[in-house]
């Protein structure tokens, strides 16, 4: 009996340990996970893809890769959030790879494409679409936890992507050379790099829910959207993001109109205060 009582003794003081001395324990194990960052490579590789196709002056493929890349990278975030896979590595490398094909690729292939003839006012212009998708990513990462979530602050770098690389693909449809068209792709590259950096809200649907039950005439709707995009591609995606670019701008006025006004261009920093008071 006394034997007993001396191991529960000696245990209870191996368990309890003096003041001031720290328990060592194993560190977190901080894994990459494979699945949804497979999504992004395959993502940074078509941006790179676009790259090099615009090199070799094949702007349709060029145009092609970075829409694939936006597919890409619309489930790479999806796949995480489903396989409970999500990690701050995985979100820093999505903004990086989003970074090649949304802000470096699209300015390259506008810039080999079109306007590359127009001297310094073509280069500039393909730089501050690079540096606008660079600048858009910074201000989303850091402001993802304040800003009302049903709209984006400023408009998307996959959406200004397209945008640009729409152009390309529906004018190389057409057999219309980027020289023809210099003036026109600068404003559109210069509308995309600006846009992404003012404070115009687009609406991000983030809050539609796929889950819940639609009425059968929204069913026939979305065969109706893939016949037009299938009928003709080119067309289809310029309008769309063509449309999606100028909407943020009727959100803007119409906000303005009802007493509502937003700041094009962001001078003070966000405040969750200001978020709330967005939301309501």
């Amino acid at each position: 009996m006394d034997q007993l009582r001396r191991l529960n003794r000696f245990t209870s003081q191996r368990k309890a340990l003096p003041e001031g001395v720290a328990k060592v324990s194993k560190a977190p194990h901080r894994g990459i996970y494979l699945l949804p960052n497979a999504f992004t490579t395959a993502a940074l590789f078509c941006g790179f893809y676009a790259i090099v196709m615009a090199m070799n002056l094949k702007f349709d493929h060029a145009a092609v890769a970075i829409f694939i890349a936006m597919v890409l990278d619309s489930l790479d975030g999806r796949i995480a959030r489903l396989t409970n896979t999500q990690s701050e590595f995985g979100a820093q490398y999505d903004s990086l790879s989003d970074m090649v094909s949304f802000g470096a690729a699209p300015a390259l292939v506008m810039y080999v494409w079109s306007l590359k003839g127009m001297g310094k006012l073509g280069w500039l212009a393909a730089f501050i679409h690079c540096a606008g998708a660079a600048l858009r990513l910074a201000r989303f990462n850091t402001n993802i936890a304040v800003v009302d979530k049903r709209y984006f602050q400023g408009l998307p770098s996959p959406a200004a992507a397209g945008l640009v690389a729409g152009f390309v693909l529906l004018m190389n449809y057409w057999n219309i050379d980027g020289d023809q068209l210099q003036w026109y792709s600068w404003f559109i590259t210069l509308f995309a790099g600006l846009t992404m950096v003012t404070n115009v809200p687009f609406y991000s649907f983030k809050d539609v829910n796929f889950r819940k039950s639609v009425p059968f005439i929204a069913v026939f709707l979305l065969v109706l959207i893939i016949v037009v995009i299938t009928y003709h591609p080119p067309i289809a995606l310029f309008g769309v993001f063509v449309a999606y670019g100028l909407s943020g701008y009727i959100v803007f006025f119409w906000r303005l109109r009802k007493g509502r006004p937003v700041s094009l261009i962001q001078t003070e920093p966000e405040s969750a205060e200001h978020a709330e008071l967005d939301e309501h």
